[in-house]
């Protein structure tokens, strides 16, 4: 048995020779052959090798010669023989190629580790291993390679300076050269770019961009209530391309002198129209109780349509919400508002001349409060007020005075003038509170509101059974006994007007006339329209408001008539200034007189065959969030109470407070 001696040491080394030995089995005739590594400096059994051997039992395993054999390495180790008769021959290299290195067999058919011969037999030469061809010397010399430090190659002047040659650039040399000042040019304006991407784009995104717009629907794009994507046609620019360019400008009634500008219009026209929430940019119908007034339908959206060139609305016997009744009412509310000028609109009243209980309105009411939302108009309908008093406080009282507002007033609420919990946003507001603005010159807040001018209230009353409007306007706070300076007042045809023996009650104080109708233009008549409208002036002085039927002016209300009464303790109330929108409904209520249900036929319905806005050419003044009266940013605040029907009040169910007021020592 012979035993190698690798990596006693524990050193790398390179394998330079392997030995075969042979030895000896217990059986004659036999031997295995055993490869080994041996490295130059190491011994077998006190013999030094440095050749391929065989150690055979009588035998040696003869391997063909092999030529170019480097004499300084055949020399390293010279032959020695030993006494069983085994010969270790110097032949450095000479081995077979298989046998050269452990990591490859390719050339033989067992393992370099096991390999048997018969006894007395040669081993046949063995063709070059594939790592036999491409291995290569430990010497770079036999690579063909360029080793001398002295031969010279292509790149040396890269890697060799020259103090001569390179003199200019070491020392004193400029450095604003061409290509370093395109090379800066180049970062810089990479540089640029990235600032561009990463810190300009966005802010210029921020201050660029336009909010997207529900439309009044329930996500971006304004997908509606039945959960369809409204298709607006082309025609729903403010002015309605279908009227007809005679009613561009109209004469003002209250003076001749005076071209008024249309600035919008609805002809209603296109048929299949509806008024869900988010399927028109202009309108849209409501889906609620309106409870405020005990009505005794329900407004869908559904009962609001237009056709046959009119917008048609349903009142029908229908169950639905508990209630025997369906009604409609569609609103501009936070879409259309105007300020100033004159509204008409061509209808058609529903039911007939002659029969009561049917309750059709076309009106206003300042956009800062939302019809038939309770939260919303808590405080602020039906107010017009600019000053801080008495007047805007609770029940128009403090400390039970004035004595007379205890006691001149409602005989069903205990002979009290007012049952209003106060005007929310009066001038009495103080700093840092909750208020829409915007502030006087003395730093006091402008006092803000919901307040109502009616284009009618259609009724059928009196002895006999006759179709009248009432045309009126809503105030708070209240004048003593309700009783406001009529003296004033313009009738323009006292046989066809009068005034309105209603003046009021706890929760507001109307001042109102009452206009026959034309008797033909109802449903259930010769189906005709009559034009109904207001032109008005906002705010004192010279303020008006001048009713409209039939295509001339019924009645004018003067600011002298809503001016400040001593006995009430109350300043002069201003022709509204909020910005209005427009609500068109027809439903019934016994709060607005008998209900005739056992004659009424039903379904019935207010049709309109357009409605227009005009303004004076030199005071055009649209939008619900104009500057002198901002509305957007404190609806945006308080959604909730704009956009839940169920919040009745302000305080107990909207769970807010009211803003502390200056009059009642708060600030």
């Amino acid at each position: 048995m012979v035993r190698h001696h690798l990596g006693e040491r524990g050193s790398n080394y390179s394998p330079l020779a392997f030995i075969v030995a042979k030895c000896p089995q217990q059986r004659s005739g036999g031997g295995k052959i055993i490869p080994f590594i041996i490295h130059p400096h190491h011994s077998f059994q006190g013999v030094e090798f440095s050749s391929m051997a065989s150690f055979g039992h009588g035998s040696e395993r003869q391997y063909p010669p092999k030529s170019n054999i480097n004499p300084s390495a055949t020399s390293l180790l010279p032959s020695r023989s030993f006494s069983n008769g085994t010969t270790v021959q110097a032949k450095f290299a000479q081995g077979p190629p298989s046998l050269r290195t452990m990591a490859s067999n390719s050339s033989m058919n067992a393992s370099p580790y096991n390999v048997s011969a018969a006894q007395g037999r040669n081993i046949p030469s063995i063709v070059p291993s594939i790592s036999d061809k491409f291995s290569l010397s430990p010497d770079p010399a036999v690579w063909g390679s360029a080793v001398s430090l002295g031969q010279q190659e292509p790149d040396d002047d890269l890697h060799n300076p020259d103090p001569r040659r390179d003199r200019e650039n070491d020392f004193g040399s400029n450095i604003f050269t061409y290509r370093g000042l395109t090379n800066l040019g180049c970062i810089f304006i990479l540089g640029l770019g990235l600032i561009a991407l990463f810190a300009g784009y966005p802010l210029i995104s921020h201050f660029t961009e336009r909010p997207l717009s529900t439309f009044g629907g329930f996500n971006i794009g304004g997908i509606n209530a039945t959960g369809q994507v409204p298709d607006l046609p082309g025609n729903r620019g403010l002015i309605d391309l279908d009227t007809p360019q005679s009613a561009y400008t109209k004469v003002s009634y209250t003076d001749p002198k005076k071209t008024l500008q249309l600035v919008f219009s609805d002809e209603f026209n296109t048929d299949g129209r509806s008024f869900y929430p988010g399927d028109d940019p202009y309108w849209e119908a409501v889906d609620l109780h309106y409870w405020a007034t005990n009505n005794i339908e329900w407004y869908d959206p559904g009962a609001v349509a237009t056709k046959d060139g009119n917008l048609e609305v349903t009142l029908s016997r229908k169950k639905t919400h508990g209630l025997e009744y369906e009604g409609g009412m569609v609103t501009s509310w936070n879409k259309f508002c105007f300020t100033g000028g004159l509204i008409e609109a061509s209808v058609m009243l529903p039911g007939a001349n002659n029969i009561a209980g049917l309750w059709p309105a076309i009106w206003t009411l300042g956009n800062l409060g939302r019809a038939g939302y309770g939260a919303s108009l808590d405080g602020l309908w039906p107010y017009t007020y600019d000053e801080c008093d008495v007047g805007t406080v609770a029940n128009q009282t403090l400390n039970g005075v004035p004595a007379t507002s205890t006691i001149n007033g409602d005989g069903q609420h205990g002979g009290a003038l007012s049952f209003l919990p106060g005007q929310r946003l009066s001038r009495c507001t103080c700093p840092g509170e909750a208020h829409p603005g915007p502030m006087h010159s003395d730093g006091t807040y402008v006092g803000r509101s919901a307040p109502e001018i009616d284009i009618f209230e259609a009724q059928v009353a009196g002895v006999p059974l006759t179709g009248h409007v009432s045309q009126s306007s809503q105030f708070a706070p209240f004048n003593d006994r309700y009783i406001w300076f009529n003296d004033t007042m313009i009738i323009t045809d006292p046989s066809k007007t009068a005034i309105n023996a209603y003046r009021g009650a706890a929760y507001q104080q109307s001042t109102s006339g009452l206009s026959h109708t034309n008797q033909d233009c109802y449903e259930l008549e010769t189906g005709c329209f009559t034009d109904y409208g207001f032109e008005y002036k906002p705010g004192f002085d010279d303020a008006y408001v001048t009713w409209i039927s039939q295509g001339q002016a019924d009645w004018t209300l003067l600011s002298s008539g809503v001016a400040a009464d001593p006995i009430a303790q109350i300043s002069a109330r201003p022709i509204p200034q909020e910005p209005m929108y427009i609500i068109m409904n027809l439903g019934m209520s016994e709060n607005f007189g008998d209900v005739d249900l056992e004659h009424l036929t039903f379904p019935t319905k207010m049709k309109v065959d357009w409605i227009r806005v005009y303004q004076p050419q030199d005071a055009i003044n649209i939008g619900c969030d104009p500057k002198e009266f901002p509305t957007k940013a404190y609806i945006e605040h308080y959604l909730p109470a704009y956009t839940n029907p169920n919040l009745t009040t302000w305080v107990d169910d909207f769970k807010q407070t009211f803003p502390k007021n200056r009059f009642l020592g708060e600030c």
